[in-house]
């Protein structure tokens, strides 16, 4: 039985225990949004974005996100045509109305002063649907376009995960924008914002950071939560055991094995990937080739030490319920991370950019922004999800892991030779 941790053990664990309590703390933290499990609902994102967007509305900042929001859109897209970034930067947008569900559009911008009218479609968790994008550009512009003050009419495609719009005439912007620009304008409008304001926008960005994946605090409790288990995993291994398991924990288990630890790996279809980490809804796992390019656990990347593998590309499994709390989808989602160095970053996005090119790897594409300096995070994986029915299951979401990465498995592989050669980049351990 000396699997049993002892009493002194379990004091150890949880008898003032800094890393415990600061970890209780931040899952326990109050977040009104998280309270009225609203963080997934499509709909409740749409009615805050256009509340951001509305100049007339009681957030202080007039129409200064609406136009950072567009421009962010439009940057880099002078291919669209007029208007572009730089042209709603400076203009004046301060008469924009804002439409919710008109036409069955998710947002509808009418600015009557610049003759402009931008559809909005948001997909926080669901996917466009075929001729969706195109429909609604058509029956806008059937309005406004053709009327004898004819406004020039544009789409803009909001997504969490970065997926691309099949209707080449919209600006592709991702959740991850909203949560750089955000802070920047709260930042600059200071004391203006009224304090509600100012803490409901924080508690917003702490909802949008831990969906895109781009909290510090997570990070940092994650970093916490692995060395607490490294110390205590006798502990915590016999209440895991014994204890409540996650379904989704227990999928990771059928997959690595029951006592996983950081660095361990296991073949999936007779390919390697190392465990990173997981939580309730989460895996965190790299190919071994990535990680043997980048000289494993020799070196250390700056800006990395606390995301996901601690390496500065990652790939992980996000599994998402359904509004109906019973199915739901797990994603794959590949990154280039925060490293602190800017070339390190581009050097690996344009490596990635040159091999799918070349190779055709449909699946593997950027925002035409992700190597701009400034940039922590660059999503490149598309449409790379599978339906759960049952997300109780933990059979069937062990499955859908496997599922999720088998059409993957070769294309991940070949974006191995744009990792070698960066640990100049890198710190030795």
């Amino acid at each position: 039985m000396t699997n049993i941790p002892t009493p002194d053990e379990l004091e150890s664990l949880f008898v003032n225990n800094e890393y415990l309590d600061r970890i209780a703390a931040y899952i326990n933290r109050f977040n009104p949004i998280r309270t009225m499990r609203m963080e997934h609902m499509e709909i409740r994102h749409s009615a805050i974005l256009a509340w951001l967007l509305d100049p007339s509305e009681t957030h202080g900042f007039s129409d200064r996100f609406l136009r950072a929001f567009i421009g962010e859109a439009l940057r880099g897209r002078s291919d669209l045509g007029y208007p572009t970034a730089l042209e709603v930067s400076q203009s004046d947008m301060r008469d924009a109305e804002i439409r919710r569900e008109w036409q069955n559009i998710d947002l509808l911008i009418v600015s009557r002063r610049n003759d402009w009218a931008f559809i909005i479609e948001n997909k926080f968790n669901s996917r466009q649907h075929q001729g969706q994008l195109a429909k609604y550009a058509s029956r806008v512009t059937a309005i406004y376009g053709q009327a004898s003050r004819a406004m020039t009419v544009r789409g803009i495609f909001l997504t969490l995960n970065g997926e691309e719009p099949e209707d080449e005439r919209y600006a592709p912007i991702t959740y991850a924008s909203i949560v750089e620009l955000l802070p920047r304008l709260m930042a600059i409008e200071g004391q203006t914002l009224g304090q509600e304001v100012a803490s409901f926008l924080r508690q917003y960005l702490e909802v949008l950071k831990d969906a895109t994946g781009m909290s510090d605090e997570l990070e940092e409790m994650a970093l916490l939560a692995r060395q607490l288990y490294r110390t205590h995993r006798k502990s915590l291994d016999f209440i895991i055991e014994h204890g409540a398991s996650t379904d989704f924990s227990l999928a990771v288990e059928t997959i690595f094995g029951a006592t996983v630890d950081y660095g361990e790996t296991a073949e999936i279809d007779g390919v390697p990937y190392m465990y990173a980490w997981h939580n309730a809804d989460t895996l965190g796992l790299m190919p071994c080739s990535w990680r043997d390019a980048l000289g494993g656990d020799d070196y250390v990347w700056p800006g990395c030490e606390n995301w996901q593998a601690e390496f500065p590309i990652a790939i992980w499994l996000r599994l998402t319920s359904a509004e109906d709390g019973v199915s739901g989808s797990l994603r794959l989602v590949a990154e280039v991370g925060p490293a602190s160095n800017y070339e390190c970053r581009a050097a690996i996005i344009d490596g990635i950019k040159e091999i799918a090119d070349s190779a055709q790897l449909t699946n593997f594409k950027f925002q035409r922004d992700a190597a701009a300096e400034g940039r922590r995070y660059s999503r490149f994986m598309k449409r790379n999800s599978v339906q759960i029915h049952d997300i109780s299951d933990a059979a069937e979401i062990a499955d859908a892991m496997r599922k999720a990465l088998k059409p993957h498995h070769k294309d991940l592989a070949q974006l191995t030779p744009a990792l070698e050669g960066l640990t100049k980049f890198a710190e030795r351990a």
